[in-house]
């Protein structure tokens, strides 16, 4: 566990204490394209303008934004989804909806082929996974914000609640529902998806089935951070091609554990209870609460 947990703030490593990483701290700036030139994670007013922390040794991200550095990963999905030479741009946060008008919720970016008419030929889907936290990560971000120089050398380890990255519910809360609704309206158009993952996450998901890039439906762009001279780069690891319902039962698929184990924490239970011993009182029968319960009385 390092001392402290962030890698970058407001775009520039944590122990930057140049003009240019001051002034993106002082002003509350986003140098990876948000929607405004200020960070706005968490709160527009007071931005948690954290970009990545540290898994180990390395940086894992955790900003979705922190992935449209030099928007690589828009040109790597439009390499999966079009001809060489066609003609594209991007759209992000568009609205998707089902069969009965419901929103099915927002594309994170879709990637737009037209003619030269400037009518849509083609389009696919891209979709951009952060990691959730668990842990406060707010607190030692603003302990950092206070005095920026003391800040980058500051020992958290200590602290209750030391932020690490949370993989399984990025992956159950936020990657498997996405790939069931927007996914599975997507995949019944029979168009392309692709998924941006920071390397870390990639090693906590289980081994996905991979086909030939032609055959596949979805591909997983698989991109780290690498320190430079000044500050981190958003490069490419590799990318993993699948076939969508695969992938998506692979995801969501559960490893089942011993239900021998299980039992016994029923008998433990049920033992406690019936002894009385269990804060839970036991009721065995029905009674005349049950009877008002059921009848909607009081």
């Amino acid at each position: 566990m390092p001392a402290q947990p962030l890698v970058e703030v407001f775009g520039y490593p944590a122990d930057d204490q140049s003009a240019e990483a001051s002034r993106h701290r002082r002003d509350r700036l986003c140098p990876y394209g948000n929607k405004v030139p200020n960070c706005t994670k968490d709160k527009i007013s007071a931005p948690l303008g954290v970009c990545s922390i540290y898994e180990g040794e390395t940086p894992t991200i955790v900003c979705p934004v922190r992935f449209r550095e030099r928007w690589l990963i828009a040109s790597d999905a439009a390499a999966f989804f079009f001809p060489k030479d066609t003609r594209w741009t991007s759209l992000t946060e568009v609205r998707l909806r089902d069969g009965n008008g419901k929103a099915a919720g927002n594309i994170d970016v879709v990637l737009v082929a037209y003619d030269k008419n400037q009518r849509v030929v083609d389009f696919g889907s891209l979709e951009i996974q952060g990691v959730y936290i668990s842990g406060n990560l707010r607190r030692p971000f603003e302990r950092y914000m206070s005095d920026p120089a003391t800040g980058a050398n500051m020992d958290w380890r200590k602290e209750k609640n030391y932020p690490s990255a949370d993989y399984l519910s990025s992956s159950r809360k936020r990657l498997a529902p996405q790939l069931i609704y927007k996914g599975g309206i997507l995949h019944a158009w029979g168009r392309k998806m692709a998924v941006a993952i920071d390397r870390h996450f990639l090693e906590e998901l289980p081994p996905l089935p991979e086909v030939d890039p032609g055959d596949a439906d979805v591909a997983w762009m698989v991109y780290h951070l690498d320190r430079g001279q000044e500050r981190y780069e958003f490069k490419r690891y590799r990318t993993i091609y699948t076939k969508f319902i695969p992938a998506l039962e692979m995801i969501t698929k559960t490893v089942p554990g011993n239900e021998s184990d299980f039992r016994n924490v029923l008998q433990k239970k049920l033992d406690e209870k019936l002894s009385g011993t269990s804060a839970e009182a036991p009721r065995v029968g029905l009674d005349l609460e049950d009877i008002f319960d059921d009848n909607g009385g009081e």
